[in-house]
């Protein structure tokens, strides 16, 4: 069972940045696309990054130019930069790696906070 693992959350004042990271168990090669998604309480999750096995990324227009993803390939870890945060980015992050049509993990998750 792949397992991915994210760190990097806690509580941050608005206008501050995190780092998350998310470590795969296995080789992140295997997957053709892995990602952050992000669900705030009362909210649907919804997608925050992707990051394809060649680097292609893709990221909605509410978090171009505030949020980067990339990927170490040596280190099977994805990383999730955030700069400029509002109390709005205030979710659990989850990662996500797609390995095809009908298979798809979840790390656990964590909290981040953006507040005064």
């Amino acid at each position: 069972q792949v397992q991915l693992v994210e760190s990097g959350g806690g509580l941050v004042q608005p206008g501050g940045s995190l780092r998350l990271s998310c470590a795969a168990s296995e080789s992140i090669f295997t997957f053709y696309a892995m990602g952050w998604y992000r669900q705030a309480p009362g909210k649907q999750r919804e997608l925050v990054a992707t990051i394809s096995s060649v680097g292609s990324t893709n990221l909605p227009d509410f978090v171009k130019g505030r949020f980067t993803i990339s990927r170490d390939n040596a280190k099977n870890t994805v990383f999730l930069q955030m700069n400029s945060l509002t109390p709005e980015d205030t979710a659990v992050y989850y990662c996500n790696a797609q390995r095809d049509a009908f298979r798809t993990y979840w790390g656990q998750g964590t909290q981040v906070t953006v507040s005064s």
